[in-house]
């Protein structure tokens, strides 16, 4: 057996968490682990729980299958980011390879974009579809639609048109029902 149970105080977070930030960073399932280590799913699904420590062996099979120093499983793991939101984006970035493939591939697309476009970017990709580079330009686009729209708008509040924009802004809110913090239904 390739595991075994954890004694009391005993310490296996090292192992678990840091499974764990190899799997995010690289987009890994339970079975990819599994197989690139030649062990089970349940072996590697207790050390990721941190409900079995694993065996020396084992970590040697998971350091050379994941290409990886058996210290990087030991190594301390940073504590939890005080930011969430700062955690998520970052979580996000390592996770959505098809947004860097876009971007790489589409530069034109992304020309004139601030930190908080590729974010909203990053936090969009693969919600309801497949994470591809297609998804991620179709997004692109559906961002870079809006921020054509406000900029417009904006341009307007700047004008004679200003009361009368605020006016069908008001108007539309009624027919959406979304005064009184509804949120609308799109």
């Amino acid at each position: 057996m390739s595991v075994a149970p954890l004694p009391a105080g005993s310490d296996a977070r090292l192992h678990g968490a840091n499974l764990r930030r190899v799997m995010a960073e690289r987009n890994l399932t339970l079975g990819d682990v599994a197989r690139a280590a030649g062990v089970s799913i349940p072996t590697v699904r207790g050390i990721v729980e941190e409900t079995q420590r694993p065996h020396p062996r084992t970590l040697h099979k998971l350091s050379v299958g994941l290409g990886v120093s058996v210290d990087e499983l030991f190594a301390p793991v940073a504590p939890r980011d005080a930011d969430p939101l700062a955690a998520a984006l970052r979580f996000d970035r390592r996770t959505n390879p098809a947004v860097a493939e876009a971007i790489s591939s589409h530069p034109d697309v992304f020309g004139d974009w601030a930190a908080a476009d590729f974010d909203d970017l990053y936090s969009r990709v693969a919600v309801g579809g497949e994470l591809t580079e297609e998804g991620a330009l179709a997004a692109a686009a559906a961002i870079n639609e809006r921020r054509a729209l406000l900029a417009e708008v904006a341009l307007l509040l700047e004008t004679d048109q200003a009361d009368r924009l605020r006016e069908c802004v008001a108007d539309l809110r009624r027919e959406a029902q979304i005064d009184g913090g509804q949120s609308p239904s799109k």
